[in-house]
């Protein structure tokens, strides 16, 4: 009876205060933004951790090398993220460093043809006609006009601290991020001793067994996915590379490497690469940049329709109509976030009911074989 006041408490609360209730559950979340990022970054960075340990002298014995595998291994990782980085900024900034620069030395030509068709307009007597007797209250406009750059100055300012306040609170909080991805790396093992005493101690043992399944497939699941989203970007920014050198489309090698990064975000991470090289290739040759367009639509479906579900679903094991409705309803319901995590998720409750029901025909689960 107990647990059903409790329960019926807990439900007239959120029928009562829900805008405090959930309120408050979001400050709390915000607070511990930078610890959820960083167990994020340690899960990412541990998936290639854990591969590179396994070739570093696996068979030593000497207290010094496995003393040092682990240490080793989480400094090559992070070197090895941050050169991959590091290299695809390298290549794409300075080509939109120099599109920027084309595009402000073209500005004066526009102008000049903008101002020309302003002087034939003199020559158009029906157009002269029509502006002269439209009723413009010019001193209004100015007016308005003053009072926006007036009141417009300080709004700029206002944002502007608002700006770099953002940007260094952003710093901050990824700095202990990574500080706490590296606790949680270099202490997995303690961490995960202690949090089982923890479930032994003082939860039922049948409830702590369903908790280690699922714990195990949901990783299995997260890693998978994770593993063929990286597959499936360098198989994407391939693609695109040599589609663009075939087609001879200029800035093929930093587009390419570009969309190869943007692709992570599952379906339309291509269409966000794909926007910053349609602005690289238009400053060289708008006609260039519109075929562009049409070559990345062709390459969206291929990658959408046939890469995607093929690369990612077979890594996990989920039809490719559930990788597209995970990524729809994920994006949906949680923008990119949603996006990356709906399909490892939905692969997760695909892979628990597939399991439960093997169980229930007397099949036993790969994971629990």
């Amino acid at each position: 009876m107990l647990k059903y006041g409790i329960l019926a408490i807990v439900v007239l609360a959120l029928l009562i205060y829900p805008h405090a209730i959930f309120g408050a559950i979001g400050n709390f979340v915000s607070v511990l933004n930078p610890l959820i990022l960083g167990a994020a970054m340690a899960y990412c960075v541990n998936i290639l951790c854990r591969l590179l340990e396994r070739y570093m002298w696996p068979n030593a014995t000497a207290k010094w090398a496995v003393g040092l595998r682990r240490p080793l291994a989480i400094l090559v990782s992070i070197l090895l993220i941050l050169l991959i980085i590091s290299g695809v900024l390298r290549l794409v900034i300075p080509q939109f460093v120099n599109a920027l620069n084309g595009f402000f030395k073209a500005m004066p030509g526009t102008i000049n043809d903008v101002n020309h068709w302003l002087n034939s307009l003199d020559k158009n007597n029906a157009i002269t006609a029509k502006l002269s007797s439209a009723s413009i209250d010019w001193t209004s406009i100015q007016s308005k006009v003053m009072k926006f750059l007036t009141t417009g100055a300080s709004g700029v300012f206002t944002s502007t601290v608002s700006v770099f306040s953002s940007i260094f609170s952003g710093l901050i909080n990824f700095v202990l991020s990574f500080v706490f991805a590296l606790y949680i790396i270099s202490g997995k093992e303690k961490i995960g001793g202690w949090l089982n005493r923890l479930m032994d101690d003082f939860l039922p043992a049948k409830f702590v067994a369903k908790t280690r399944y699922v714990v195990h497939v949901t990783d299995s699941m997260f890693s998978s996915f994770i593993g063929g989203q990286v597959l499936e970007g360098f198989i994407l920014g391939t693609l695109c590379t040599l589609g663009m050198l075939l087609f001879q489309f200029p800035n093929a090698l930093p587009v390419g490497a570009l969309i190869g990064i943007t692709a992570l975000i599952p379906m339309v991470g291509a269409w966000i690469g794909g926007t910053v090289g349609f602005v690289l290739i238009a400053v060289t040759s708008p006609i260039k940049a519109v075929l562009f367009v049409v070559y990345i639509m062709i390459l969206q479906q291929v990658e959408g329709n046939v890469i995607y579900p093929r690369v990612v679903g077979g890594s996990i094991g989920l039809p490719g109509i559930l990788v597209l409705a995970a990524v729809t309803v994920g994006g949906g319901l949680g923008g990119i976030v949603g996006m990356l995590l709906g399909v490892p998720v939905t692969a997760t409750l695909y892979r628990l009911m597939r399991n439960a029901t093997f169980r229930k025909e007397g099949i036993l689960p790969a994971e629990e074989n």
